[in-house]
């Protein structure tokens, strides 16, 4: 309620995104702290905060979000299912800054890349979680990678940022609905860009299976 005034007012044009961005950085360090849940960034290479970027990382929990709120810098932005238009909160974003797709809709997906090809080219950077959705095992297992964010950061040149959120499901998987929330450190693991501009749009799905090996690999460091 107290942020409400300020998300409104703040979606309402593209040259306020970056204050947007700055408040939803905000909310999300007062509610995990207030929540009692703290997150451990380890970064493999120093992020540059003027370059943009594709974050694609694993997806367990709707705290993800959270997390990218505070990991990401100046314009970003999320690509997400369309169920989240009707979110109370998240609504309000994936109306105007962030972009929503219909998972099952070809059209939908076209629409929602060529858009985010378009935020990439503005300075916007990129969070999507490429599994597409959070799945029903638990614990969780990585499922397969969409191919759309690799195709697009070759196309555009942009560098992929591969992200292993650890443990995050121990404290919260899913919407908490069924096994609860408990506070707790969350690890999240920030792996070294890996850049795009000498890649051919064909390699597209080396791209995927490189990004998919990363996290995979350090997301099984937790066991």
């Amino acid at each position: 309620m107290l942020f409400w005034p300020f998300y409104y007012w703040f979606t309402r044009h593209p040259r306020y995104y970056g204050i947007l961005n700055k408040f939803r950085t905000l909310h999300s360090v007062l509610a995990s702290a207030f929540s009692g849940i703290f997150f451990k960034f380890d970064f493999e290479k120093k992020l540059d905060k003027n370059q943009t970027y594709i974050f694609c990382a694993n997806h367990t929990s709707n705290l993800d979000i959270i997390i990218f709120c505070i990991l990401a810098r100046g314009r970003y932005h999320f690509m997400g299912k369309e169920e989240l238009t009707k979110n109370p909160v998240l609504g309000i974003f994936f109306k105007t800054i962030d972009i929503a797709v219909a998972r099952e809709s070809k059209i939908s997906s076209f629409k929602a890349f060529k858009k985010a090809a378009e935020n990439l080219e503005k300075g916007m950077s990129l969070i999507i979680f490429p599994e597409g959705k959070i799945d029903d095992a638990y614990p969780p297992v990585l499922q397969d990678f969409k191919n759309g964010p690799f195709r697009l950061a070759i196309e555009k040149k942009i560098p992929i940022v591969p992200v292993s959120i650890k443990n995050l499901w121990q404290v919260m998987w899913d919407d908490g609905a069924k096994y609860g929330t408990r506070p707790g450190i969350v690890d999240v693991y920030v792996h070294e860009p890996i850049l795009t501009s000498i890649l051919a749009v064909e390699n597209d799905e080396v791209l995927r299976d490189e990004v998919y090996g990363k996290i995979d690999r350090e997301l099984k460091t937790e066991r």
